[in-house]
């Protein structure tokens, strides 16, 4: 069926057409797992999605660019810009794609090829061409980091132990603060005992191996949203582990996932959290641009202590264990009363999760937007002049907003972000700022990983042209400030930022990507919220870190004129944000882009 919008014309099978409300939450698909050719390997080794497919079969089978005008002098980044209309917004049907949409069992050993005039490219960083993706992704970090380094990041100039993952390809200062999961499980963390793994996105093997050789053996529980041939994959890569055992996480709302992304960590000194934002796959750790919150190491209570002892401020400790009990898996018992064990008194944030299922009552304010909206409420400060405060939202999926900004997006979502402590008026619906930051087009193709960056962005043709009117608050993706403009985003971020940016309010950093499905949707009058998947995030407000300005000021260049002493929000990328230009696009997965080469000097056929 032909469709005309504001992107051009593009072709959609009747086949391709989606009427699913999270249509783009990166779900996994359950198909065969072996290629029909006498059980050929050709997809990746772990249940991914049909985005994350496509990009791993283009890696493996780079379709290359050969219009010469592109010259081995001139960085693509760095050429005038060709036109949008014809970069690719024609979709294929999905009758040419066979095989590629089954689940596959693959490990990665085809030769990457790269186009030769490109090979100088300064954002070309993959010589080394014999190795797999994954291996190259390991390569970088065979160790972890110095000792002294990440002691210090721990334990010294960082009150909101807030991080970013290093980024391989970028300036060695850049990820000075960074840390990769091998970071997160050395022992200098601490002596592990036992973990537990809450993720989306697995590869069992690889997981192993990030952890040190003394704690490959402890007990892994992993905790799961796969189902059917899914499930039975991911209990496949475990069999050679006798330590590792999973939970299931009951989704029994139709196109819910397991989308938290959250590791559980005993020690012989104590109990660490960590929160973050990048699924259990080497890609995700090695040219993303992904965030993370580690807890401190939280010391056990004395024997007898009672039961709300170890609660912080933040009411940290009783809002994780209600999350956990929520699974309602007496595998996760364990950790609950690991947890009880343990004084959390420390945690300076808040907790924010979306769990499965329709609340009413009380109920309705435990999850999803409407938590985010209580807890603004309680514990944010008034914001003068409110209305002329932004809201920025910065995610890698978009899932469907309805036919209008009415629908959702500018009323019920828009009225938990804007909530405040003294909130004494309604604001009208999109009266306050709204601005969205999701790659273009231009972002993914000149980004480290290339066209490939875009199998992590999964916004469909099918959502986006139901959704025109969304993409006027689409912003780029930029973030010179922490060296990470080439290193796309999938991590997942809101905050109230002041009209000249230099404060904000509140800082969120979540799993959750715009989506009703991750977080809730109102029903029944706005009596009910209906959540769909599991999510997982931390709130940073300045109160909770003895700031009773109301307010954090911005890590950035202005900073150095102020006179004020605490220290600054580490947002990881530029503000403002800039608008789309008449030319840009949000990128968009399944279509191809065949008019302007890549940094490594490829097209995008995701077909």
């Amino acid at each position: 069926m032909l469709q005309e919008g504001a992107h051009g014309k593009w072709t959609v099978s009747s086949s391709d057409e989606s009427t699913e409300d999270n249509s783009d939450n990166e779900k996994p698909s359950t198909s065969s797992l072996l290629h029909a050719a006498g059980g050929r390997t050709s997809g990746p080794q772990y249940p991914c999605s049909e985005a994350r497919k496509a990009a791993h079969k283009r890696k493996a089978s780079p379709v290359q660019f050969s219009d010469k005008s592109f010259s081995a002098e001139t960085c693509p980044a760095e050429k005038q810009r060709p036109s949008q209309e014809g970069l690719g917004w024609c979709l294929s049907s999905s009758d040419e794609e066979p095989e590629d949409h089954k689940k596959q069992v693959h490990k990665e050993t085809v030769k990457e090829e790269k186009n030769d005039a490109l090979k100088e490219h300064p954002l070309n960083f993959h010589k080394d061409n014999e190795l797999s993706e994954n291996q190259k992704a390991e390569e970088c970090y065979e160790a972890p980091s110095e000792a002294q380094d990440t002691w210090d990041l721990l334990n010294g100039g960082n009150p909101f132990r807030f991080f970013l993952t290093k980024v391989r390809g970028i300036k060695q200062n850049y990820n000075s603060g960074a840390l990769h999961i091998k970071d997160i499980l050395s022992p200098l963390f601490g002596t592990l005992l036992s973990s537990a793994q809450f993720n989306y996105c697995i590869d069992v093997e690889w997981l192993v191996r990030q952890y040190p050789q003394e704690f490959r053996k402890k007990p892994l529980l992993i905790v799961h949203g796969e189902k059917r041939e899914s499930k039975a994959e991911l209990l496949a890569q475990a069999r050679p582990y006798e330590n590792i055992s999973f939970c299931q996480a009951k989704l029994d709302i139709a196109f819910g996932t397991h989308h938290t992304k959250m590791m559980l960590l005993l020690y012989e000194e104590g109990l660490r959290v960590v929160i973050h934002t990048s699924n259990l796959i080497a890609e995700d750790w090695h040219q993303k641009t992904q965030g993370i919150w580690i807890s401190p190491l939280y010391p056990r209570l004395p024997q007898g202590a009672t039961g709300s002892a170890g609660e912080s401020e933040t009411n940290f400790k009783s809002d994780l264990i209600s999350y956990l009990m929520a699974y309602n898996s007496p595998a996760l018992k364990e950790w609950i009363d690991k947890i009880q064990e343990h004084d959390l008194s420390e945690t300076r944030v808040y907790l924010l999760g979306s769990t499965p299922g329709r609340y009413q009552g009380i109920d309705k304010e435990k999850w999803g937007h409407l938590r985010l909206r209580k807890l603004l409420k309680v514990h944010a400060s008034s914001v003068p002049a409110q209305e002329s405060w932004p809201v920025i939202g910065q995610f890698s999926s978009i899932g469907s907003m309805g036919a209008d900004g009415s629908k959702w997006l500018c009323s019920e979502f828009q009225e938990s972000l804007v909530a405040t402590g003294s909130n004494v008026t309604t604001l009208l619906k999109c009266d306050v700022p709204i601005h969205l930051i999701y790659p273009t087009v231009d972002n993914v193709r000149q980004s480290l990983e290339g066209y490939p960056a875009g199998g992590s962005l999964p916004y469909s043709i099918q959502t986006a042209q139901k959704q025109l009117w969304l993409h006027s608050y689409f912003h780029k993706w930029s973030a010179e400030v922490s060296g990470r403009s080439h290193a796309m985003p999938h991590i997942k971020t809101y905050m109230r930022p002041s009209p000249d940016f230099q404060k904000i309010a509140w800082f969120l950093v979540t799993s959750a990507n715009l989506s009703k499905a991750a977080w809730g949707a109102l029903e029944k009058n706005g009596t009910q919220l209906m959540i769909r998947s599991y999510e997982l995030g931390v709130l940073f407000l300045p109160s909770a870190f003895g700031l009773d300005k109301g307010y954090f000021h911005v890590k950035g260049k202005l900073l150095s004129e102020s006179n004020d002493p605490a220290t600054p929000f580490p947002v990881p990328y530029d503000l403002p944000p800039e608008q789309y230009g008449s030319k840009d696009r949000p990128w968009i997965w399944n279509i191809p882009y065949t008019n302007a080469p890549d940094t490594h000097g490829n097209m995008w056929v995701p077909s």
